[in-house]
């Protein structure tokens, strides 16, 4: 009998992968998705990981996954699992290679029409001032005292020194600083690798898109972001760069070591981890939370760069365009949070690999000019089709640990789309559809054809269906900028 068969349905949109499937699962799992949505992830080997990551000691409540997932390492991608501060562990493959890759949504005033005549000049004044690409080097030039001050202090060192607005930090996550930072948990290599990154883009899924509203579908919640119907917005997806995959690379060396000593017994190798209270587990949080603040700054930075291109294009200050930040919130990480498990209140780690946080209503860490409507989440889809914003539901708040998808979700692997796609072919059909694509390399222009994704649409459904988050609006794309 193939796991599939195993597979229990709640309702519509959930379903159970019980205990007894697998011994030594801790908890069951449960995956957000329509059924042709959970026959796909059982395809590319997915559902397995799913109960994989339930083994794992401390876990609370259930090993989850958002209707986006497919494989990853050690979690898939789209998992979220929560563990027990006191006896669980943390495992850097539940947070991934590129710690707290986010997305940000930068506001202005402008409308989708008089943008439209200009487009052509906006994205290529972007591609001149913001360095894309798997080798490019950014403009700020810090040395090795500013970077450890990056990493420690995150993005108000950044705004400090002219490079950003101060306004920005209540509409960043942790306010644009994440705790416990410590750069003396970061490796050299780490420091060598991240040297010079601040502000770029980078390669893969990272992208700069000038967007339009499209269409409003909660009017309150809309006006409360600051959003309408036909105005120009600017979503950025970016990480923590080779810093951030360098961290992962140590740790999950450092964490290997742990379990051997400890005879920790895990399904797989790739689900490394130690205990959160232990050196090692705390000293990857630290070093995680150095890598964050590197990817809250790199966004910061090309926010701060993108303000320009667009004060230069069209003549007026980014004040007077009213390029205020709507929200930035990262989709790879292990934060400690307080839930609601099975009746009462726990602190856990809730680690969030390629999964957003959706706050409900009232929670405190969404910026108190949003706490009546929800933390904002933001979803980018193909650079073909569409984006989403979203808010926050009490509902996900217990099914999900305040978790929703985080994007469309690759439904072929970057192989199979270079060989299906030709990237000159694949920026020529975008133009035609009024997309102006501004690429480093065709090839890997190819793995990002909209085909080789999953419909945003279909993800978002679902995520609303299963009660973790609601639509609020669906952005589609004027310009594209892709490493």
């Amino acid at each position: 009998m193939s796991l599939l068969d195993e597979v229990e349905r709640l309702d519509e949109f959930r379903w159970r992968i019980p205990r007894r499937v697998r011994e030594g699962m801790r908890v069951p799992g449960v995956v957000f998705a329509s059924r042709q949505l959970l026959e796909q992830a059982a395809l590319d080997g997915a559902l397995e990981q799913v109960v994989n990551v339930a083994y794992l000691p401390g876990i609370v409540g259930a090993s989850l996954a958002m209707p986006d997932i497919h494989w990853g390492y050690g979690f898939p991608i789209g998992g979220v699992a929560a563990m027990d501060r006191a006896d669980g562990v943390v495992s850097p493959g539940g947070v991934g290679y590129d710690i707290s890759c986010g997305v940000r949504l930068v506001r202005s005033c402008l409308q989708q029409s008089e943008v439209k005549a200009r487009i052509h000049e906006l994205a290529q004044e972007l591609a001149r001032v913001i360095p894309k690409g798997l080798g490019a080097k950014g403009r700020l030039g810090l040395n090795r005292r500013e970077l450890e001050d990056v990493l420690r202090h995150g993005a108000p060192r950044l705004i400090a020194g002219g490079i950003g607005w101060e306004e920005d930090l209540e509409y960043i996550e942790e306010q644009g600083a994440h705790r416990g930072a410590d750069p003396g948990k970061v490796s050299e290599r780490a420091f060598e690798r991240g040297a010079g990154q601040v502000g770029t883009l980078g390669s893969g899924n990272h992208f700069l898109e000038v967007q339009a509203v499209q269409e409003v579908y909660d009017q309150e919640a809309a006006r409360g972001f600051g959003l309408f119907e036909g105005q120009v917005v600017v979503m950025i997806h970016s990480g923590s760069r080779g810093l951030g995959h360098q961290v992962a690379t140590d740790y999950i060396k450092i964490m290997d070591r742990v379990v051997q000593r400890k005879h920790i017994s895990l399904p797989d190798r790739q689900l490394v981890c130690a205990p959160v209270e232990s050196s090692e587990g705390s000293d990857y949080l630290a070093a995680m939370a150095c890598a964050a603040n590197f990817a809250l700054c790199n966004r910061e930075a090309m926010t701060h760069f993108a303000r320009q291109a667009f004060s230069s294009v069209f003549g007026r200050s980014p004040q007077e365009l009213g390029m205020s930040l709507l929200y930035d919130v990262s989709h790879n990480l292990a934060k400690p949070e307080r839930h609601e498990v099975e009746g009462r209140e726990r602190d856990v780690v809730v680690h969030r690999k390629g999964a957003t946080r959706a706050f409900a209503p009232g929670r405190p860490e969404v910026p108190a000019a949003y706490r009546h409507l929800g933390q904002p989440v933001l979803i980018p889809g193909d650079m073909g089709r569409y984006s989403f914003v979203l808010t926050g539901l009490e509902s996900g708040m217990v099914r999900s640990f305040g978790s929703t998808c985080h994007g469309a979700g690759r439904r072929m692997s970057r192989h199979q789309a270079k060989r299906t796609v030709h990237g000159e072919e694949l920026k020529r059909r975008l133009q035609e559809q009024g997309i102006v694509v501004m690429a480093g390399r065709m090839q890997e222009l190819s793995e990002e054809a909209p085909e080789a994704y999953k419909d945003v649409e279909e993800i978002v459904e679902v995520c609303e269906g299963a009660g973790l988050s609601k639509r609020v609006a669906r952005l589609k794309p004027m310009a594209v900028l892709k490493g």
